[in-house]
């Protein structure tokens, strides 16, 4: 596990879990705005260009100025509890009032099997993400000790941050089709919510999905969101490691301390 060295029994592993926990939680908070945007594109139908009079949105700025300029600043934190809670419907939430309100509409119109919208290309993702994220930051890991051998807790810190980012933009790039699937599915049965938005389809599964999109916007249709994504992964990835190697340490730091105080009482 990275941060816990089990040989040196600094950190227990229950200890380390809530340090993760507490790096999942601020890392979140951060990354948010540029989650909300990601969901924006992924979203739109139109092309993601100023030269298409029809699309919203056409870049990261654009789109934040947008945003903002119509929704106000809690626009970019939209879904943020539930995102929190790892809810399903978190794509769903950015075109509603509230969570509550998302809940209340989708459960009255859809039934609960809306809330499950999506599993399929998030299960086929999910897998190979974890994996390919965790094996190339321990192989950009070992390359890192290599070429630049680590100085100090510090220089140590930058490159946990630096690993983390390129892994994070790896494994993203290579399942991110995935994300957008999982984001058309989920707000199927909300055309007429979305309409504010632009055009809007109906899939009838994964497959269909696939084909409509492959049909209409062609390759880079499965791509759209990729760079406030890629933006997102490796500010996220990056962060998530260092805020838990963080706090791994203050918990190694702030044990020492009692240690020692205690030898000398």
């Amino acid at each position: 596990m990275v941060g816990y060295d089990p040989e040196a029994k600094c950190v227990s592993t229950l200890e380390a879990a809530a340090a993760g926990s507490a790096a999942g939680l601020v890392n979140r908070v951060l990354v948010s705005p540029l989650d909300v945007i990601k969901i924006r594109f992924q979203l739109q139908i139109e092309q993601l260009s100023s030269r298409n009079p029809l699309a919203k949105y056409h870049g990261i700025l654009q789109a934040a100025q947008r945003i903002f300029r119509e929704e106000g600043l809690v626009a970019f934190w939209k879904g943020h509890v539930p995102a929190q809670f790892l809810s399903v419907g978190f794509g769903a939430v950015q075109i509603y009032h509230s969570l509550r309100h998302a809940v209340v509409t989708m459960y009255q119109t859809e039934g609960p099997l809306t809330f499950y919208r999506g599993l399929t290309p998030t299960i086929v993702a999910v897998f190979p993400y974890a994996g390919l994220q965790f094996s190339f930051y321990n192989i950009l890991q070992q390359f890192s000790e290599w070429v630049i051998p680590a100085e100090g807790k510090k220089a140590g810190n930058v490159k946990n941050l630096v690993c983390g980012s390129c892994a994070g933009i790896i494994s993203k790039t290579l399942t991110y089709p995935f994300d957008l699937f999982k984001k058309r599915l989920q707000v199927c049965g909300f055309e007429h919510a979305r309409l504010a938005f632009g055009q809007v389809r109906i899939y009838r599964g994964l497959l269909d999905c696939v084909r409509q999109i492959m049909r209409e916007e062609g390759p880079g249709g499965f791509f759209k969101g990729l760079s406030p994504s890629l933006l997102k992964a490796a500010v996220s990835t990056g962060l998530i490691f260092f805020w838990y190697e963080l706090f791994c340490s203050l918990l190694c730091a702030l044990k020492n301390t009692d240690t020692a105080k205690r030898k000398e009482g």
